[in-house]
């Protein structure tokens, strides 16, 4: 008739897996492209975001956005 009880445990706990495999891989992912795009620029970003800029934190904001969708993809 349909899936017992065991199976579909089992499914849920791979659908748990796969949502942590997804986390992890995402905060790696931001940590590495935030840390390359930190030295690649000649501007302390984080201090002009604190400093108000609006400018600095929609690029960091892209860059957060472009790199979870493209982890997204990837997993």
């Amino acid at each position: 008739m349909g899936l017992d009880l065991t199976a579909q445990l089992i499914e849920y706990l791979r659908a748990i897996g796969w949502a942590l495999t997804a986390s992890v891989g995402f905060s790696v992912g931001v940590a590495i492209a935030i840390f390359i795009f930190n030295k690649l620029t000649e501007i302390d970003e984080w201090q002009e975001i604190k400093n108000g800029n609006l400018g600095v934190a929609l690029i960091e904001v892209a860059l957060i956005i472009m790199i979870g969708l493209i982890v997204f993809r990837v997993i």
